[in-house]
């Protein structure tokens, strides 16, 4: 991340997905197909690591929401980023409920780019080299808290507010859980560059914590 902790560019479409947005509000069908391409393979990665399998199911729900209610939102491509994670997130905590099970470990989307930021050390840049599965594996070994925090900063992309707005936490302890995670990341990524095995947590899913 960068100083402060935050993401260190924009994320790349959300000037196009707030024009997108704002063109569906007034009723363009294609602007919302624009929007929901731009969307929807980040938001179906994060659901993913929440609710596995089950995820498809979930996020259509979530879209049937979003659809429904896109005249009440306000706000750019960001904003709209957060605002449908935070409807995806509810419906994935209601499934969860209904089925009355803890989050499930799940594989995610192979095409997600898991674009870990870099800031001070060789190790963060280790991650961004490796392949999307082996490093949503070793997200998914982390503690909720980390993980879900690493999820939205980096596979939907969200700033530190945002995420937190999400999780409904402080911004101080989203951030504080992203860098634990991506520091415990890098960690087992250097044992295993020593020749060593990842044993700390990576049996466990995303819902389970330490």
């Amino acid at each position: 991340m960068g100083q402060g902790g935050e993401p260190r560019r924009a994320h790349a479409y959300d000037g196009e997905l707030g024009a997108a947005v704002t063109r569906a509000q007034d009723g363009d069908e294609a602007a919302f197909a624009v929007a929901y391409r731009i969307v929807q393979p980040a938001l179906l990665g994060y659901l993913r690591g929440i609710v596995g399998d089950d995820a498809e199911d979930v996020a259509s729900d979530a879209w049937l929401e979003i659809a429904r209610d896109l005249g009440r939102f306000k706000g750019d491509g960001a904003g709209f980023r957060g605002w449908t994670a935070t409807i995806a997130r509810h419906r994935a905590l209601d499934h969860l409920r209904r089925l009355r099970v803890r989050p499930r470990s799940a594989v995610l989307d192979q095409d997600l780019v898991l674009d870990l930021p870099a800031p001070h050390s060789t190790h963060d840049q280790a991650l961004e080299s490796l392949s999307t599965g082996r490093a949503l594996e070793l997200v998914r070994g982390l503690p909720r808290d980390q993980a879900e925090a690493v999820l939205l900063r980096v596979v939907v992309g969200l700033d530190g507010p945002a995420a937190a707005r999400v999780l409904g936490k402080r911004p101080g302890a989203v951030r504080t859980a992203a860098h634990r995670g991506l520091r415990r990341l890098a960690r087992q990524l250097e044992e295993e560059g020593a020749g060593g095995s990842v044993t700390d947590g990576g049996s466990r899913t995303l819902g389970e914590s330490i």
